[in-house]
Formats: structure tokens, C-alpha cells, sequence
């Protein structure tokens, strides 16, 4: 059996080759072609059993099988699975186009929103029955027939844009290699990164992230910096190869989302992207994005003018440029609160770290992770399941909830950053429940010279954020695919969990168990997570400024731009900076050209969601802090059960079957407020 075809239980990784690509997506997509056909046929009227369920069953194994192949393509990027990927997706995406375009199940998923049977479903099948109503406007199924070809057409094509717009980011990161033959250009670089790059006599420093963040923090050579930050800030433009330019790329992308937007009957693409999210307008976004830079301006300029000054009359620099900051920074850190994050380093080693996470998740929510074994794509990935352990809502302790795989290192091979994606959703079956799989991947470094891994702070803040994205889709108790986990869950939502799990990574309580000097075996020290507590909000204004800088570009690009006129995208971003942003960086900076969260991924006029997640999040997990302050002075620990009980129940649980603001409100009994958020980023007083 054609191993895509299989959906008796996980992914066959061990059998999957790209040859099994076209024959299997293409016999999912005739299948399910010939289901709306069969579902189109004239009946009395539309039920969910007989309508509903049968497409979502046809709709989850396309769903799952794609699922597959995108996976393969982002983590697995060679040739043959490039060009598998690639030979499909014009064809599945015009399926999905033309789905979105059926008059005929439109006109049926109308008629049940206007029967009888609407009011007898739960209100979780209600929603479903509504979004899709959504969804299909937005697919263009009221379009007029002659439009429709066109609109198709452009899905097609702004797909496979994307797509291009990933594959050139990537191979872009991977061409560029300085090599240094003369160890003592490497001076202040830490010693695991040294390593790592070690390539018989010379050493090869590359643009991916375990290599470069810390090559920009830490190198002392400031030729070697300013080579790297310009080879990195100019990435997939017109500076390198032509075949890899993502300009063009980004001016037609945005002239095809501006041509939807306009056929769809909106002003632009920013309001056909906030149909689905929990903001109301581009005014209202936009009106966050500029009240929050004006909370936290103040705070950025004192953070800029402490560096320049520390840079001055420390460092003998008159004038810092964009590839010292990283490294300056750190020299101010170094010097004002007596550690480096590279010390710290030394206390987060891979095992400790993933006992860590797994030890808060066990304490919030009652549940058990263990390891397991599957067939994966690459030997270094692992797999976990997670089961109760107590009983709840009548289910027995011990049940399985779900199951992860954790694929945490770099390679050539995969897109990098850090995401969450879903392998199966939990759903009710003829055969019982169907639990949950997600994928966790990481761009972190690997072992070197067999010592175990080490992260940053900021890697295990990036591992407990996927975590969160995880837990949403992992531990959701909703029975109907289309709203369980995070799906259905409003765009400027889904970071509310991930951002959540962040805080409990400056807990003294859990940092106690999740570290261990990879030398020495000792636990972090009192002291030097008092240095990192009292470090936890170094240059938040300007970290603030710089996504707000990012999200109000987004917005403006896909709400006020013009790409017919004369204004470049480069000019825009400009004008955003000299708006919002204290540092600026040099003229030839194509950061645009790397933004693949809103041209390749689906981020487009929802960058913001970051920021807008974060008021709920810091909120929530404000409920954690006054657990602990009603418990007393002497418990100290924010890892309370009986909130994440109510967080379980009322955020995870829940998924998509109602608005998100209606689960926010459930857990806290009030809307958010952005007074945890400011407290939390050291803009105001706690």
C-alpha cells in the first residue's frame, strides 16, 4: 500500500519516498471530487450526518496525507522532495480553490444554516456550519461565474509563490560561507560553536541560526560581523543570485492578495485577512500596534542612549552600526548584571532541559509524558506520548491524550525558525476516539565531539513557546475535526498558549529542575538567576519596538500599500521605522526580502497576532501569580494544578468550538487587560 494511503494509525516515515507522492494526492483528490458529486445530487434537505460528516471524513484524509508531504518538504528539503512537493501543489490547491467555489455544496451548507436541524446541533457544530459559511465567501463561491477561473487561478499561483518565496530564503541561508583559516579571527566565539563549524584545518561559519546568532553576540572581530550581518541581512535579494531574488516575488504577491481582496468586494487584502480573527478593523489593529509603540518609546530611547554611551566609554566605538549591537549589547549585559547568556548556557543541556518541560506540563495539567517509539525522518528526532493520570470527566487515569514527535536541530535541509504543525487531530470515530499527533520542530545546535547539547535562554523559551502550540492542538477535547486543537481558532489567537508557556521558564522553581552545568552537574545557582531576573527586561523597549516595527509594516503593506505605484516596498518599511523604531539599519537591508512569516507562511496582515496574543497571554498567566500570592509568601511556585485545571478546561480543551474571547473570558471572568503584558516587559510598575 501506497504508504500516503495508509490512515490506520501514524505516518509510515520509514517506508514514505517521493515517488509516493503524485499517484497517492492524486487519488485523494479524485476521491473527493467524486464525493461533492455524489454530495451536490438534489436531496429534501441537507443533514449533518449525511452531508457535514462525509465531507469532513474525505476533507481529513486529504488533509492528513498532504499534511505529510508539506512536513517533508519543510524539514526534508532535498530535490526529490522539493520537486515532489511542488509537481502537486498546483493541484492541490486548485482543488481547494474549486471546492471553495461549489455552488452547489454552498448552496446546501446554507440551506442546513437556514432549517430546522441548525437550532438541534450542538453549539460546536453550529460553529463549524458558520465558519465554513465564512469560508466559502472568502473562497469566492459568490463570485460571479466568470470571475471564478481568475480567482483559481490566483490561488494557485500565490501558493507556489510562497512556496518559492521558502525555497529561496533557504537556499539563500545555506550558499553564504565564510571560512576562516586563521583561528584567531574567531576570538570571543563560544567554544560549542567553534566547534561545530570545525572543518578539517579551517572553519566554515554559516548564516544558519545556531551559527550566526552567536558569531553576532560574541565575535570579537567586527570585519567577521559586519561580512555575516550583511551576507545575512541581504538574503534572498537583488544582491545575490537573480534565480533567488524574492523582490519580484513579494511586488506580485502583493498585487494578487490586492486583486482578491477587490473581487471578494474589500478594500484591501488587510480586511479580507481579519474577517476569520478577533480584531475588528485595520483602524483597531493599527491603533494597538501605534498606542503600545508610544507605551514603549520612551523605554527604547533609554535603552539605546544607555548603549551608545556604554559603547563610547567602554568599547572606544563613536558610532555603533547594525552588526555591533548584538555584540555590544552583550558587553552592556556582561558588564551590568555580571553574566553572560553564555554562561548560562552551560546550565541548560538537552536532557535536563526536556525533563524540565516535561516535568511543568505533569504538574499543570495532571498528565503523564513517556517515550514512545515511531518510524520518523530523520534519526535524531524522538517521540512522546502523553497520558492522564488521574481521572477526568470520566476518563480513567491513564488514557492516552496524545502523541509528539521533537525534532529540535538545524540542518541544511530545513526551513529555519522554529513551528508547530498537526499530524492527525483528535476526532470521534466508528472506532472511538482518533487522538491527536503534533509535529515540534526547532532549529537549535547539535551535540558536538559527543557532548550532549546545550541551549540558550532563548532556546528553551522558543521550545516551551512550540510546546504551547502543541498542548493547544494536544490536550483539546472537542470531537469534531474542524474545531479541535488550534483549528478554527482565530488567527490573532493561537499564540495565547504558546506565549503562556513561556513564563514558566523564568520560574526559580522550574529552572531548579531543569538545569545541570554540562560539566559539573550543578543546578543553576541562586545568584546568577537573580543576574538573569534582574536582566529579564534588558532592552524590552527596544525588543517591543522592533516587532511592533514588523507588524505595523505588515499591516501597511497589505491595507495602504499600493503595488501598482510608484512607492517600493523598501520605501514603506522606511517610513514604518522612522514612525516607530529607535535603530536603524543601513540602507542596503532587505529584511522584507526574508519575511517569510507573512509571504511564505500564513501570516499576511496577521503579524500582529504576536503582540495581540500577548496582552492575552501575559494575562493569563497573571491567574498563575495570584494563585501562588492567595497560596502564601512560603509556596513560590506558579506550577498551580487547580489553574491549569481551569486553563485546561476553558483555552486548551475548548480549541475552536467558540470564540476565543469567549474561552479567555471563561478563564480569568473578565476581558483582558494590557496592564500584565507592560508589567511583565518592565513598562510599568509591578
Amino acid at each position: 500500500m501506497n504508504p500516503l494511503l495508509d490512515f490506520s494509525g501514524l505516518p509510515r516515515f520509514d517506508a514514505l519516498q517521493p515517488g509516493h507522492v503524485a499517484p497517492a494526492i492524486r487519488a485523494l483528490i479524485a476521491e473527493n471530487r467524486a464525493l461533492l458529486e455524489k454530495l451536490s445530487i438534489p436531496e429534501s434537505q441537507p443533514s449533518w450526518d449525511a452531508f457535514m460528516q462525509p465531507l469532513t471524513d474525505a476533507g481529513e484524509r486529504l488533509g492528513r496525507a498532504w499534511g505529510i508531504v508539506s512536513h517533508m518538504h519543510s524539514v526534508m528539503d532535498v530535490p526529490e522532495w522539493r520537486d515532489a512537493y511542488n509537481a502537486l501543489l498546483p493541484e492541490v490547491t486548485g482543488y481547494y480553490a474549486e471546492l471553495g467555489q461549489n455552488e452547489a455544496i454552498y448552496a446546501k451548507v446554507k440551506a442546513l444554516r437556514a432549517s430546522p436541524a441548525y437550532a438541534a446541533l450542538t453549539p460546536t457544530r453550529q460553529r463549524i456550519v458558520d465558519n465554513d459559511l465564512r469560508d466559502f465567501r472568502l473562497s469566492g463561491a459568490e463570485l460571479p461565474e466568470a470571475q471564478k477561473p481568475r480567482f483559481k487561478d490566483m490561488q494557485e499561483e500565490m501558493s507556489a509563490i510562497a512556496a518559492k518565496f521558502a525555497e529561496n530564503l533557504l537556499d539563500a541561508t545555506n550558499a553564504h560561507v565564510e571560512r576562516i583559516a586563521d583561528q584567531a579571527e574567531l576570538a570571543g566565539i563560544p567554544a560549542d560553536v567553534e566547534a561545530a563549524a570545525r572543518k578539517g584545518e579551517a572553519w566554515e561559519l554559516t548564516l544558519r541560526a545556531p551559527c550566526y546568532i552567536p558569531v553576532m553576540q560574541y565575535a570579537e572581530n567586527r570585519e567577521l560581523r559586519a561580512r555575516l550581518y550583511r551576507a545575512y541581512a541581504t538574503r534572498a535579494s537583488e544582491f545575490g543570485k537573480p534565480d533567488w531574488d524574492n523582490g519580484p516575488l513579494i511586488t506580485r504577491l502583493l498585487a494578487l492578495r490586492a486583486e482578491e481582496a477587490a473581487m471578494l468586494g474589500y478594500a484591501h487584502y488587510a480586511e479580507v485577512s481579519l474577517v476569520p480573527k478577533m480584531a475588528e478593523s485595520t483602524a483597531q489593529v493599527a491603533g494597538f500596534l501605534r498606542e503600545l509603540a508610544a507605551k514603549a518609546k520612551p523605554f527604547a530611547e533609554r535603552d539605546v542612549a544607555e548603549l551608545r554611551a556604554f559603547a563610547r566609554a567602554e568599547l572606544g566605538m563613536d558610532k555603533l552600526e547594525s552588526w555591533d549591537l548584538a555584540w555590544a549589547s552583550e558587553k552592556l549585559k556582561q558588564a551590568r548584571y555580571a553574566f553572560s547568556d553564555e554562561e548560562v548556557k552551560q546550565y541548560f543541556p538537552e536532557h535536563k532541559v526536556m525533563a524540565g518541560l516535561f516535568k511543568v506540563i505533569e504538574s499543570l495539567f495532571s498528565v503523564g509524558i513517556e517515550p514512545d517509539h515511531a518510524p520518523t525522518w530523520h534519526p535524531d528526532v524522538r517521540f512522546y506520548r502523553i497520558v492522564t493520570k488521574v481521572s477526568r470527566g470520566g476518563t480513567p487515569a491513564g488514557t492516552l491524550v496524545g502523541r509528539f514527535y521533537v525534532d529540535l536541530y538545524a540542518r541544511d535541509t530545513k526551513r529555519g525558525g522554529a513551528w508547530m504543525a498537526d499530524a492527525i487531530g483528535r476526532r470521534q470515530t466508528t472506532d472511538g476516539i482518533q487522538t491527536p499527533v503534533a509535529y515540534l520542530n526547532c532549529n537549535f545546535p547539535a551535540p558536538v565531539n559527543g557532548k550532549p547539547a546545550t541551549f540558550s535562554h532563548d532556546d528553551v523559551l522558543t521550545l516551551f513557546h512550540e510546546t504551547g502550540h502543541g498542548l493547544h492542538h494536544l490536550l483539546t477535547e472537542v470531537e469534531d475535526l474542524p474545531v479541535s486543537g488550534i483549528d478554527g481558532v482565530e488567527w490573532d489567537a493561537v499564540e495565547l498558549p504558546s506565549q503562556f508557556m513561556e513564563n514558566f521558564c523564568w520560574e526559580w522553581d522550574v529552572l531548579q529542575g531543569m538545569t545541570a552545568h554540562a560539566e559539573t552537574g550543578a543546578p543553576l545557582p541562586r545568584d546568577l538567576y537573580d543576574k538573569m531576573i534582574a536582566a529579564k527586561n534588558f532592552q524590552s523597549g527596544m525588543q517591543t519596538l522592533r516587532q511592533i516595527e514588523f507588524a505595523l509594516f505588515d499591516l501597511l503593506l497589505h491595507s495602504e500599500f499600493d503595488p501598482a505605484g510608484t512607492r517600493t516596498v523598501q520605501d514603506l518599511i522606511l517610513a514604518v521605522r522612522e514612525e516607530v523604531a529607535v535603530v536603524f539599519p543601513p540602507e542596503w537591508n532587505r529584511f522584507p526580502q526574508s519575511f517569510a512569516h507573512i509571504f511564505g507562511g500564513g501570516y499576511a496582515a496577521g503579524y500582529y497576532s504576536y503582540k495581540w496574543a500577548e496582552v492575552l497571554s501575559a494575562d493569563a498567566y497573571a491567574a498563575f501569580e495570584e494563585a501562588r500570592q492567595q497560596r502564601g509568601p512560603t509556596c513560590g511556585s506558579t506550577l498551580d494544578a487547580e489553574t491549569g485545571e481551569r486553563f485546561w478546561r476553558e483555552i486548551l480543551a475548548v480549541g475552536g468550538s467558540r470564540p476565543a474571547m469567549d474561552s479567555f473570558k471563561a478563564f480569568r471572568g473578565r476581558e483582558p487587560e494590557v496592564d500584565a503584558l507592560l508589567r511583565h516587559n518592565g513598562m510599568i510598575d509591578a
